[in-house]
């Protein structure tokens, strides 16, 4: 059946980031503790081996949490200009991509929810200001921009901070397109996922 105008939901990411010099940090302090605590070699290695602990304990600490969401209308592909894109797939029927669907996302730039998301969140828990500061809908250089230079923003402020993305949880709620289908031997929601784990 042909599916009205609607919307298209990204309820939830939550993006948990960590930094690993932490652990260097905690193995030095308690190096340091135990060097000067005592001299016995003992002593010394019993405290190397719970830095050593500590530090590994540490490399996973969740530091960082940040959470986003983004919703577009959508419409006839006339009307909006272009087709759907979810996880960086676009809905047009294109090698490597995803099956033909006939209506089209309402946005400046290509209307991706999920990277979107991701890069609110991203952004939150860097608490800088949203996708919407850094990349307005008013800037005609982004027209019908392929949301990944916003992904590529995103996570090149996250790492010059010195963090990684631990974990991330996307909840996307569409009634369409369908999302787990296969188009041309390819799993259309596998490559949303290898889509963001590069």
């Amino acid at each position: 059946s042909h599916l009205p105008e609607g919307i298209i939901m990204l309820s939830k990411v939550e993006v948990v980031a960590f930094v690993a010099a932490a652990a260097a940090v905690v193995e030095g302090l308690l190096t340091t503790t135990a060097a000067s605590s005592s001299s016995s070699s003992a002593s010394r290695s019993s405290s190397r081996r719970l830095a050593s602990a500590a530090a590994e304990f540490a490399k996973d600490l969740p530091l960082r949490m940040g959470h986003g969401y983004d919703i577009h209308r959508l419409a006839s592909r006339e009307e909006a200009g272009q087709p759907v894109v979810i996880g960086g797939v676009r809905f047009d029927g294109s090698p490597g991509h995803a099956p033909d669907f006939e209506l089209g996302c309402v946005a400046h730039s290509d209307g991706d929810v999920v990277y979107h998301s991701v890069v609110d969140a991203i952004l939150g828990a860097l608490t800088l200001p949203d996708i919407g500061q850094l990349f307005p809908d008013n800037d005609p250089r982004l027209k019908g921009a392929d949301s990944e230079i916003f992904m590529e923003e995103a996570y090149a402020r996250m790492d010059e901070r010195g963090y990684r993305v631990g974990n991330l949880d996307v909840t996307l709620i569409c009634q369409k397109p369908r999302i787990n289908v296969e188009f041309q031997g390819n799993q259309v929601k596998a490559l949303m996922c290898a889509n963001l784990a590069r």
